[in-house]
């Protein structure tokens, strides 16, 4: 394990989780954007023409990215319909997800372990305001969400779109580790649930 993941593992300051939150807001939306560009331009003028402010507090901000999120989603939706916009965002997304998660590899030394990559989605998950036990059955390996600020703001529709980052994540930070949601709070469930598999 890096020294840097083990320092911001301990302890990441408010001052730092702030610039990170700001970027995955602004890789998400530029993602969410670009597809609202191509397949409804119309929307995409009237949704872009005011520019967006990240300001306030960590939660505010949260707030913020999340709302920014569910307009965005809609959009999509109204324009291509549930399945396709479910199918083009998520690929899309997750694509967003494997940079950011790519990105957060090379600044926080994330080594191959499975453990460094836990300590990591940890880090980035606080940013999100997410708290997560992982359980461990046999080769079962499973991320059980207990907290989800996000949940607070999102739609069902909107989770599902954008957990696909969360998932682009997890490969950027290790290529051999896939996640894949399984339940959602926002669809009702008191946990979020995902299976994580790893290749060898």
């Amino acid at each position: 394990m890096s020294l840097k993941l083990r320092i911001a593992s301990c302890w990441t300051p408010q001052t730092l989780l702030i610039p990170e939150l700001d970027r995955v807001a602004e890789v998400t939306i530029e993602c969410l954007d670009l597809l609202l560009e191509e397949y409804a331009p119309l929307k995409y003028k009237e949704i872009t023409e005011k520019e967006l402010e990240m300001k306030g507090n960590l939660e505010q901000r949260r707030e913020i990215m999340a709302t920014t999120h569910n307009v965005r989603v809609e959009a999509l939706i109204d324009s291509l319909g549930y399945d396709t916009a479910l199918r083009v965002g998520r690929k899309a997304l997750f694509k967003a997800g494997l940079k950011l998660g790519r990105e957060a590899k090379e600044r926080l030394g994330v080594g191959g372990s499975l453990q460094d990559l836990i300590r990591a989605a940890r880090i980035l998950y606080r940013v999100l305001g997410i708290e997560f036990e992982i359980e461990e059955s046999g080769d079962r390996i499973t991320m059980v969400v207990n907290k989800c600020s996000l949940s607070n703001y999102y739609t069902a529709e909107t989770c599902n779109i954008l957990s696909a980052a969360d998932e682009g994540v997890v490969q950027g930070l290790n290529e051999d580790i896939h996640m894949n949601f399984t339940l959602r709070i926002t669809e009702g469930h008191p946990k979020c649930v995902a299976c994580i598999s790893h290749e060898i």
